[in-house]
């Protein structure tokens, strides 16, 4: 059952072991490209692996932001939507993205009070899923 205290995840293949990997690769492009300076010696191929894992680097932190911002649209249409469905008027303007993103895991019973409260300035969004008494869960979030 997710709740406040285990609703944020880690993937181990990708937060672990994938940028683990990363991280050895970058390193020893690095080293490689030093010790290649160094020795003056198949300068070109190393400067190639470094600016390969720097691009790498690039590469993997990016897949997970374009990921997360799709999926924040995404979450703010939907819960536009649910706040339609249930007052037949649009969501509150004041309220910013990461607000509306703690809001998906109010139920609908404490959904409306929580937008007006976080509309009004008075929450943020960790005391938005703070407030919240029955959790609603959100388990595709990447």
């Amino acid at each position: 059952m997710q709740n406040y205290k285990n609703h944020r995840q880690l993937v181990p293949g990708y937060h672990f072991i994938a940028f683990g990997i990363l991280f050895i690769i970058a390193l020893l492009s690095a080293y490689s490209l030093f010790i290649a300076v160094r020795d003056e010696s198949l300068i070109a191929i190393n400067v190639l692996l470094f600016l390969m894992s720097i691009y790498m680097t690039i590469a993997f932190f990016y897949s997970r932001t374009f990921a997360l911002k799709a999926q924040d649209r995404a979450i703010r249409a939907e819960e536009s939507l649910r706040h339609f469905i249930m007052t037949g008027k649009p969501l509150d303007k004041r309220l910013g993205i990461k607000q509306i993103i703690a809001l998906r895991f109010a139920p609908d019973e404490e959904f409306l009070e929580l937008c007006s409260k976080a509309a009004g300035g008075n929450l943020t969004p960790e005391e938005i899923k703070k407030e919240i008494k029955n959790w609603r869960e959100d388990t595709y979030r990447a």
